[in-house]
Order: structure tokens, then C-alpha cells, then sequence
């Protein structure tokens, strides 16, 4: 009896590919509709309406998503494992809540998505912040948008090449330093979600629905610099030091844990020797 294939929990088929392919178009509008719309357009004329519109119809998309997913091979030993990580990425978030940004729930996404691929990473991201937000009671129409961001960082740990070959020091380097940059981007992509609510609150660095893209671009590059940029860095600089110190053994975990679950492996019986 023989086992084919290399373990992934999902692998994403033509219908996963265009859902997710969808909600990331829907996503980069929703994020970005500040840059994309002209001044005169209708959504500039909406601009406090636009993000709760933009979160409810996320909410709707991501779960499009995860059951299309979930229709391409997420079985019942992928099912335990994704909420066997989504529970300890849930757990850990609150650990440095309000302490510079460090979440070292991050580093767990990052290396989930390496091992498990794209389509697993997604959901696992998308699960994770939707349970976590629930455990600390952060509800609201920014969690939509947290969700879609986690889906997209763990996802992107599960297309960075060398996923078969790469190993050791090498791998961890790749793996830091996606760490790195992604915790910076999510924390740059959330800002999105919440600066055209600012108003008139901080003149100098606010939305403004009439202004022109280079205008908005400029304030929005303040308002990061000012409000986020220390907790982006302590996110991303704890992200790498758990990725080095601790990715080796997790790494080593979660391939011993897929390769036990043989989510896809198929079964086939040898001939009989004559």
C-alpha cells in the first residue's frame, strides 16, 4: 500500500481559485476606495457610508470563500487542524495586546501557511481573527476587514517559493522576512479601514473626499507615520525573533502533523507478487 502526492490540507482548485481572486478584487476596493475613486464620484460624495458598506459586503465574501474552499477537499482531519490553530492563534493574540503591537499570534499564521499551503492559510487567517475578535470582544465593522488582511497574510506565507525543497537557516531567512514585511503591510492596509472615518478630527492628516490623490496619498503617509508605524515595527520585529528562534521546531510540528493527517494522500494496493 503506497501514499501520492505531497500533504496539503486543500489545493485550490479552478472555483477556489476565482472566489478568492473575487473577494481580493472586492477587498482592494474596499481598502483602497479612498485612492481609486475620483473626487467627484459617487463614493467620494458617500465616503462615511462607504466602509460599513465595504464590511458588510466582505463578511459575505470571505464566507463565499471559506465554504468554496472548504468543497475543494477541506476534510474532517483538515477541519481538526484548522481549529486546533485557529484556537491557538486566538489565544495568542491577547498576549501583547496593547503592549507596541506585539501579537505573536503572527508568526504562527506565517509558518501555518507555509506548510498547509494558499487555500488552508486563507481560511486558517480569515477563522483565527474572527475567533480572536470574539475573545476579546473586539466586534466591530473594522473585523471584516482584519479578517480579509489575515487571509491574505497567511495565505501569502503558502506561495512563497521553495515550499518542497527549501529548508534550515534558509527557509527561516525567507520566512522572517515575509514575517517582517507582511506585519508591517497589515498594519498599513488596516489604516485604511479606518482613516476616511477620522473627519475633520486631525485636519492635517483626515480624508478628504474632495482631494486629489496626491493630496489624500501625502495625509495618509502622515497619519501611518504618526499613529501606527512604532506598533507595525514591534509586530513585525517580534514576528522575526519567534521566527528564528522558535520556526525550526513549529516548522518540524506542523509538517510531522500533516504528514500523520495524510489529508490527501490516496490509497492505492499493490498487486500481489506472483
Amino acid at each position: 500500500m503506497t501514499g501520492a502526492g505531497k500533504q496539503r490540507a486543500v489545493r485550490l482548485g479552478p472555483r477556489s481559485t476565482a472566489a478568492l481572486v473575487l473577494v481580493g478584487a472586492v477587498g482592494v476596493a474596499g481598502f483602497g476606495w479612498p485612492f481609486l475613486a475620483p473626487p467627484a464620484s459617487a463614493v467620494s460624495a458617500h465616503a462615511r457610508d462607504a466602509p460599513w458598506l465595504f464590511a458588510g459586503l466582505l463578511v459575505l465574501l470571505v464566507a463565499v470563500v471559506a465554504a468554496t474552499i472548504s468543497e475543494s477537499g477541506l476534510g474532517p482531519k483538515a477541519v481538526a487542524m484548522l481549529g486546533v490553530l485557529a484556537a491557538a492563534g486566538a489565544a495568542l493574540r491577547p498576549l501583547g495586546a496593547g503592549t507596541a503591537g506585539l501579537e505573536p499570534m503572527f508568526f504562527l499564521m506565517v509558518l501555518s501557511g507555509r506548510v498547509l499551503g494558499p487555500g488552508f492559510g486563507f481560511v486558517l487567517g480569515s477563522v483565527t481573527m474572527f475567533a480572536s475578535a470574539l475573545l476579546t470582544g473586539g466586534v466591530g465593522p473594522w473585523m471584516p476587514f482584519q479578517m480579509l488582511a489575515m487571509g491574505w497574510f497567511t495565505m501569502g506565507a503558502g506561495l512563497l517559493p521553495g515550499a518542497e525543497r527549501l529548508r534550515g537557516r534558509g527557509e527561516l531567512l525567507l520566512l522572517s522576512g515575509y514575517g517582517f514585511l507582511a506585519a508591517v503591510a497589515y498594519g498599513t492596509v488596516m489604516n485604511l479601514a479606518g482613516w476616511p472615518f477620522m473627519g475633520e478630527l486631525a485636519s492635517n492628516i483626515a480624508f478628504l473626499p474632495d482631494a486629489p490623490l496626491a493630496t489624500n496619498l501625502a495625509r495618509f503617509v502622515t497619519y501611518c507615520l504618526a499613529t501606527s508605524l512604532g506598533w507595525d515595527l514591534g509586530r513585525a520585529v517580534l514576528t522575526v525573533v519567534l521566527t528564528i528562534t522558535l520556526g525550526s521546531t513549529v516548522l518540524k510540528s506542523l509538517r510531522r502533523a500533516t504528514r500523520r493527517a495524510a489529508f490527501e494522500s490516496q490509497v492505492t494496493f499493490d498487486a500481489p507478487a506472483t
